[in-house]
């Protein structure tokens, strides 16, 4: 870590502003919100996975005194959920309420009524006749002309298109020379990697609050990652201008990117809300919420080229993406698959092709990498493969051929390029390998007897937004407004939202930092989109970098109009001045060196400005970055197997990280501590498995959908993390992302340890117990 002596406040352990509020139980979330006269809702879905709706008879549910939506009752708009897309490329295939049935538990109805009680018992008294439909659950099964077709026509942009073959959408890209690469390589390797359709498991479901205001507007509490998409999407719905929509920032319980997009229950409460004339709540149960989203599982088709010597030629990838009932974000999603890839390591010749495909399943959406986790698997699974052939160590091997400092970054796909400045790669290898005993691990295979252990390496990245120099498929950028308050304390005013992680505890420090003032004088203000500028929402791990980046940018011109301020008062030029904090007396003091007398303090300056009735020193501004650094990541695992059970137990493990200046300390070290957990669960357990008529084995509940518990996870006294002493120069006081990078990396740690354990690769994840006894039974044939 970068020694910054010259910080009074980032890269401090300092005590959350939220921190009181969230452990005492005193902290509002969405599912907290109770409106005077507020009804409760509860939604109509299917028992079917893929069906027809013939007929829906909501006369008892209104006998009951319920308020009822169907079809009929919704705007005919298509719309996407997630407008983080640029329009163009925008794929829209979803209705408020269900055209027709695509998934298990997909809402073809809703009802509002008095009580939770009522609005259940009206919700079950709806009566639907279905004509059930073939379902498809396999994507390559769903390419097939013989299967059964989801929809006939989706919009694309403004324009009607035809879908077959259940192809939601498709890309290529092909760069150098790829034949004449694999033709003059020395060695080759392949393979065909699987993950899977995993839930979220977010500790809290989807909820929304809806108001309807007497202007015929909204006013919109909700489970959110951006509170201006929401706005700008039910606007596209209802016809209703943005102006007269308001969403209000409320914290959320962790999203891990399922709330990226507007959530399914928001248009359907504010339908409801503008019906009744009455304010609404409708929250998802544990069960429809793992019905409503998933993670991508990807079946990739993977193969490297190399010389002798180990310096990669070229690659070719080609991925199937299961998308689910309805496209999100699929056409960015293929886009990506590509990028984490070539930019991972350096590969001058590349063919790729992406497809994406419909299937009666819930709709696949980003979660903690956006694909990277997948690619990764493959990527790094191979490296090891390819190490193993030329004789090489894999950490070496890809020490030479990693995409590091001063290469092109590709960041989130073949649009989004720029340079890496900042790269800690050969430092978190070198100090990961010495923490692990990397040098003295055994041979892969070579052990006998019960207990087998192994340790195995991976590395990663994650970008910090989806910046880029030039404009690309992805909208990327953020604003903010901050202002001085008459005594001197500092308002932060921004639409970022922060997922529990200390997004918005960090842009408080940033700021402070940057104006020198206390951060227990910094106040990030409440948000809503009626006084915020636009932020994109909180993802790609843009949090820190870019929606902090932003307030640190407006707080640079705020800190100049304090000084150009200062200079009036004291009739000293700006240049002559300077800010400093004195932690003594808690103040901020705007001094000029030269002549000492000559200073005033920021509180005595905004009370002047006040009571002299001249102005707010203030500022706006928005920021779209024109880089998406690179947070790099390495994990280092100890595992052993138990060739009785195949059982996995982490004996030890190091994960090393690179985010530039750490802003929050403990809070970074958490992200990798909660990377290594998650990363864990899609390695080793998490595997959602769907019975022939599209139903959920688990049937959604969660005691029977696994996730590590925590006699699963790795013990934190056997974990140990770093990270390495870097600096971004384009980012907010050095600083880069982390979040997402955490857990990138971790399932191919995972799947090479256990390789070099019992002398077995694997390509499909999870690596189950299960996985691991068969595959000993046919290596012993």
């Amino acid at each position: 870590m970068i020694d910054r002596q010259d910080t009074k406040i980032v890269g401090k352990i300092t005590r959350r502003k939220d921190g009181v509020a969230r452990v005492t139980g005193q902290e509002i979330y969405s599912v907290d919100v109770n409106l005077p006269r507020m009804l409760h809702a509860r939604t109509v879905t299917s028992p079917y996975a893929h069906a027809v709706i013939k007929n829906i008879d909501t006369s008892a549910a209104e006998a009951m005194g319920a308020v009822v939506i169907t079809f009929d009752d919704i705007p005919k708009v298509r719309y996407n959920e997630r407008v983080i897309t640029v329009p163009w490329a925008l794929h829209k295939d979803k209705y408020v309420l269900a055209d027709k049935v695509r998934r298990m538990g997909e809402a073809v109805a809703a009802v509002a009524a008095e009580t939770e009680a009522l609005a259940e018992r009206a919700a079950r008294a709806v009566v639907v006749e279905y004509e059930p439909l073939p379902v498809v659950l396999d994507p390559h099964e769903a390419l097939k002309p013989s299967s059964a077709q989801l929809y006939e026509t989706v919009m694309y942009g403004d324009n009607e298109i035809k879908v077959q073959n259940n192809i939601a959408c498709q890309r290529e890209f092909t760069e150098g020379d790829v034949d004449k690469a694999f033709a003059e390589a020395d060695v080759i390797v392949g393979g065909v990697f699987e993950t899977t359709k995993i839930y979220h498991a977010q500790l809290e479901p989807k909820t929304a609050v809806c108001k309807p205001e007497p202007d015929g507007g909204l006013t919109v509490w909700a489970t959110a990652q951006s509170i201006h998409n929401v706005r700008i999407v039910l606007g596209q719905i209802f016809s209703i201008p943005l102006s007269k929509i308001n969403v209000k920032r409320i914290p959320c319980g962790g999203t891990f990117g399922s709330s990226i997009q507007m959530n399914t229950v928001v248009p359907i409460c504010a339908a409801l809300a503008l019906k009744a004339h009455r304010p609404v709540k409708l929250t998802l149960t544990r069960e429809e919420d793992m019905n409503d989203h998933t993670r991508y599982p990807l079946h990739v088709h993977l193969q490297l080229a190399a010389k002798k010597d180990g310096t990669l030629l070229g690659a070719k990838e080609d991925v199937i993406a299961d998308i689910g009932a309805h496209i999100l974000q699929g056409y960015s999603y293929l886009g990506v698959c590509l990028g984490w890839l070539v930019s991972l390591y350096r590969l001058p010749n590349v063919k790729y092709k992406g497809i994406a495909v419909y299937t009666n399943k819930p709709p696949s959406c980003a979660m903690q990498g956006y694909g990277n986790p997948q690619v990764t698997f493959a990527a790094e699974s191979l490296m090891e493969e390819l190490a193993e052939k030329l004789g090489m160590d894999p950490m070496e091997l890809k020490l030479k051929n990693y995409v590091g400092l001063g290469d092109t970054f590709w960041g989130q796909g073949p649009m989004v390029r720029s340079i890496v400045r900042s790269d800690g790669v050969p430092e978190l290898l070198r100090k990961g390998a010495e923490e692990i005993g990397w040098y003295n691990r055994p041979k892969s295979g070579s052990q006998t007897g019960r207990y087998r252990r192994g340790i195995g390496m991976a590395r990663g990245f994650h970008t910090s937004s989806a910046g880029a120099p030039q404009p690309g498929d992805v909208i990327d950028f953020s604003g903010a407004m901050v202002k001085i308050n008459q005594d001197g304390s500092v308002d932060v005013v921004s639409a970022v939202m922060d997922h529990g992680g200390g997004t918005l505890e960090a842009m408080a420090k940033l700021v402070a930092e940057e104006l020198c003032v206390p951060l227990d004088k910094v106040n990030i203000a409440p948000a809503e989109t009626c006084s915020t500028v636009y932020d994109v929402t909180t993802h790609a791990t843009r949090g820190i970098y870019a929606g902090c980046g932003a307030a640190v940018r407006v707080a640079k011109k705020v800190k100049q109009e304090i000084l150009e301020t200062a200079g009036r008062y004291l009739n000293i030029y700006p240049d002559g001045l300077e800010i400093y904090l004195d932690e003594v007396n808690g103040q901020t003091i705007i001094q000029c060196p030269a002549i000492a007398e000559k200073r005033i303090t920021l509180q005595q300056l905004a009370t002047r400005c006040w009571t002299d009735s001249w102005k707010t020193i203030a500022a706006v501004d928005s920021y779209r970055p024109a880089n998406c650094p690179p947070a790099y990541v390495s994990v280092f695992l100890e595992v052993e197997v138990d060739t009785w059970t195949g059982i996995v137990r982490v004996i030890k493990s190091v994960m090393g990280g690179d985010c530039g200046t750490v802003v929050n300390p403990d809070l970074a070290r958490g992200q990798l501590e909660g990377g290594l957990s998650r990363g864990a669960g899609f390695a080793l357990y998490e595997q959602n498995t769907w019975e022939e008529n599209g139903q959920l084995t688990s049937k959604g509940y969660w005691i029977d959908a696994k996730t590590p518990g925590i006699m699963e996870s790795p013990r934190l006294s056997e974990f140990n993390s770093y990270f390495a002493s870097t600096y971004e120069p384009t980012g907010p006081f050095g600083a880069k992302g982390l979040g997402e990078a955490s857990s990138n990396p971790v399932p191919a740690a995972f799947a090479n340890a256990i390789h070099n354990a019992i002398g077995i690769h694997f390509h499909e994840l999870p690596i189950t117990p299960e996985r691991i006894l068969a595959a000993l039974k046919e290596k012993s044939k």
